[in-house]
């Protein structure tokens, strides 16, 4: 499955820049490059599940601006993401685009193993090797490219045996290409991250450790592999030059966070592995460190996505004991007594969590389903508010909104809110309903003529969806490329 995700994303960059820019154009520009980020962008969210937890990736993206506060302006503007996948990888895409694999940041111990990783990928994308690559790619013949067009269409295990071949021939005629580079662009990667690492306050041991690791676990895993595809390019050589760059280098004064690692990590390994496999783990770590609150934090949390509220609860207080300033903390223990039903409890903890937060969204939002529960729906309607004024795509509060206006019998807000949520969520039948019945009922010339600009804009997108869902494959292929042109 990993082999295939990856054939894909290569085919669909390679394939779009085909499309996009002449084959015999120089490197692309930064222009084209952003521009291709933003399809390939929507090809990994089709392919891949990103973990949206809000403090692991607040976390991870803190790292990795410490690291780019190190660089010169840069022509790009960096977002990190975290794969909700068991696997020992990490890559970067077009203008940018830093993905770390779940299962690598689990099997990390400090921060600056993290800071290597992304320092690392950080310099392959300041050095231009991407956009370099891409070039190169799409350089590649005819008869290649189809031949891994054929292993993404059909998969390698549905392809017919012509297909597999051609599929495998043509990746490893690709990857020798580009192993002819990759020695370089590696090792500059290496010298550029360390370069980094060092001056963001980071030991850089911790990018000689992370290859360590990878190097003693298969990337893949299937046999059917093949084994170009297994193992990371001149991997001992780039181990035996950090470690004699390391002994040339004092390791600087230390910035890194180590408990909000190990909170992140915990949160990976409780909300995001195998859940058995997660209660067994702090079970273990447990034994061994009984006082950790670390450990107690993430049993808690893994037995919370269990559905042990209860026990999670006594974990998570024995945190709070030591931590009672922690907003996080609070923030889960008002979830877990909202999901109990002990709604006086959940109001006191979310709103010790807001104000050591300074406002954070989930918070807020769980303030907001707590209030309107327990029949304080002004108080809900300036919370949900709170939320739409500071974070737009918070898109579920503005059903929540919508619903309290409708329990406080204000009609016209509550058609409004659950319109402008339905056309959030592209249900633009659901979206001219509500917005048509908020129309009816608002008088202020602002409100109504913003309302009208959206139906005008629904009804077609409605209407072209009903066009589209009517018509022969080819004909709907067509029809939404010519929407796309227009």
């Amino acid at each position: 499955m990993c082999f295939k995700k990856s054939v894909a994303l290569f085919t669909i960059l390679s394939i779009t820049l085909t499309l996009l820019f002449p084959i015999t154009s120089p490197a692309i520009t930064i222009a084209e490059e952003e521009k291709l980020a933003q399809e390939f962008m929507k090809e990994i969210k089709k392919r891949f599940n990103l973990i949206k937890d809000p403090y692991i990736i607040k976390y991870v993206n803190h790292v990795g601006e410490k690291i780019l506060s190190t660089l010169p302006p840069q022509p790009f503007q960096y977002h990190f993401y975290v794969i909700d996948t068991d696997v020992y990888n990490a890559f970067a895409t077009p203008a940018g685009n830093i993905f770390i694999y779940r299962g690598l940041m689990e099997a990390m111990q400090n921060e600056d193993e993290l800071a290597g990783i992304l320092a690392h990928e950080v310099a392959h994308v300041q050095c231009r090797h991407i956009s370099d690559n891409i070039d190169r790619a799409g350089k590649m013949s005819i008869a290649s490219l189809a031949g891994i067009i054929a292993g993404v269409f059909f998969g390698i295990r549905g392809a017919s045996t012509a297909a597999n071949a051609l599929t495998i021939g043509s990746t490893a005629a690709l990857q020798s290409m580009q192993l002819a580079f990759s020695r370089e662009d590696e090792h500059q990667a290496d010298q550029i991250g360390l370069i980094n690492m060092e001056s963001a306050g980071y030991n850089a041991e911790g990018l000689l450790t992370m290859l360590k690791k990878i190097r003693e676990k298969r990337w893949f895993g299937p046999e059917q592999i093949p084994s170009y595809l297994t193992t990371h390019p001149a991997a001992e050589e780039r181990m035996a030059n950090i470690d004699s760059w390391l002994q040339r280098h004092e390791p600087p004064a230390s910035t890194s966070d180590p408990e909000a690692f190990k909170i992140a990590r915990m949160r990976l390994i409780a909300l995001y592995g195998d859940p058995a496999e997660a209660l067994q783990f702090f079970k273990d770590a447990l034994a061994e460190e009984p006082d950790d609150p670390m450990t107690h934090y993430g049993y808690g949390m893994a037995l919370k996505r269990s559905g042990h509220r209860s026990k999670a609860a006594e974990h998570l207080k024995i945190v709070l004991n030591k931590n009672p300033f922690d907003a996080y903390l609070l923030k889960e223990l008002g979830h877990l007594y909202f999901q109990d039903g002990k709604l006086s409890e959940a109001l006191t903890a979310l709103k010790g969590s807001i104000n050591l937060s300074d406002g954070d969204p989930e918070s807020l939002f769980l303030l907001g389903r707590t209030q309107m529960e327990l029949g304080k729906l002004e108080e809900a309607t300036e919370s949900f508010e709170e939320i739409i004024d500071n974070h737009k795509n918070y898109v579920e509060t503005y059903y929540f909104l919508g619903e309290t206006y409708g329990k406080m019998g204000n009609f016209k807000n509550a058609h409004y809110f659950l319109g402008i949520y339905s056309e959030k969520k592209k249900e633009y039948r659901n979206a001219i309903f509500h917005l048509e019945k908020a129309l009816q009922g608002t008088s202020d010339p602002s409100r109504r003529q913003e309302i009208e600009k959206k139906l005008k804009i629904l009804r077609k997108e409605y209407s072209d969806e009903r066009r589209e869902a009517k018509m022969t494959d080819e004909s709907r292929l067509n029809f939404v490329k010519m929407r796309k042109i227009h």
